[in-house]
Parts: C-alpha cells; sequence; structure tokens
C-alpha cells in the first residue's frame, strides 16, 4: 500500500510538470468595400500573442497595390484613412500611414486567443485596371509577416484574399 501511495504521489507530481504545446495560427483576410476595403487579423490559436510585429506589405502584390489616404498623392478618386473598427485594445499604438504607402506595420500588445483586430483603409491598384476596385486575385501575392522573439514567420495572399499564418506553438502548461 505505502510503495502505491508513493507510485501516485510520484505520478501526480510528474503529471502537472507536464507542459502542453498547443497550435498557434493566424488567419489573414481582405475584404473589397466601397468606399472602405477591411483587413482582418484573427488569433485562431490556442494561446495568446504578446509583443509581437505584424507588417501587411503589398509590394508584391500582383497589381501593384497602395494606400490611398489622402485626397491628394498617389491614390485616384475616393480616399479612406487608416481606421481601426476592432480589436484596438490588442494594438500599442495605432500606425501612421501615408499616401501611396504599400506597407503597415503594426506592434501588436496582446491579441488573445480567439480575438482579431481589424482595420478600413482605401486600397488602390497603380496597374491601369479598375484602380478603385480590388478584387480579389490583385491582392494575390501580397505578404503578410510576423515577428515575435526573433522568430518570423510569412505568409502570401492567395486568389481568395486570404492567407494563414503557421505561427509558432506556444506552451499551454
Amino acid at each position: 500500500m505505502k510503495s502505491l501511495l508513493k507510485a501516485l504521489f510520484l505520478a501526480t507530481i510528474f503529471c502537472t510538470s507536464i507542459s502542453v504545446y498547443a497550435i498557434a495560427d493566424m488567419i489573414v483576410t481582405f475584404d473589397e468595400g466601397a468606399p472602405k476595403d477591411r483587413f482582418t487579423f484573427t488569433n485562431t490559436g490556442d494561446c495568446n500573442i504578446q509583443n509581437a510585429k505584424i507588417t501587411l506589405d503589398l509590394s508584391s502584390s500582383k497589381s501593384g497595390l497602395i494606400f490611398d489616404v489622402t485626397g491628394s498623392g498617389a491614390g485616384v478618386n475616393v480616399f479612406q484613412p487608416l481606421e481601426i473598427v476592432s480589436g484596438a485594445d490588442a494594438l500599442l499604438r495605432i500606425p501612421k500611414t501615408k499616401d501611396g504607402d504599400n506597407q503597415i506595420v503594426f506592434d501588436i500588445r496582446m491579441l488573445k486567443a480567439g480575438q482579431n483586430f481589424a482595420f478600413t483603409i482605401d486600397v488602390d491598384d497603380t496597374m491601369g485596371g479598375s484602380e478603385t476596385i480590388v478584387v480579389n486575385a490583385e491582392i494575390e501575392g501580397a505578404k503578410v509577416n510576423f515577428l515575435q522573439n526573433n522568430s518570423s514567420v510569412s505568409g502570401f495572399f492567395d486568389s481568395n484574399a486570404g492567407t494563414t499564418l503557421p505561427l509558432p506553438t506556444c506552451k499551454t502548461s
């Protein structure tokens, strides 16, 4: 009986010290809208994302996409400044964006598991198509980079205007 109790005690100590690693992914989507386009970043993993940088880079998109945030500059017709529409509390600050920029960097304070942050802005095509309307395939090739603790992962938008970033696993204890 004494050895059974000792074995149960050791098993309890061992089991409570095991760490479980969870899958952590982020889904990024683009939705064309009039007059505002929308980007949504969703933490679909089981762990919170803390102290990270996310760079949205349109420079590698098929249609040379840019942000049109003022009435004068590189964009055409209607413009819309960057506006955080959900999850602003996840960000350290709202990034500054100039007309004609093709990159935005977001500093993440804490994006909880299951939470998203989204913003609206006007995106224009610079390749001569329908400049004010960006169809899904036009954003294909645009890049999202995630950086945390000197570890980086990137994803590229597909023809359905989305990408999934396979983030490093996290410890849930």
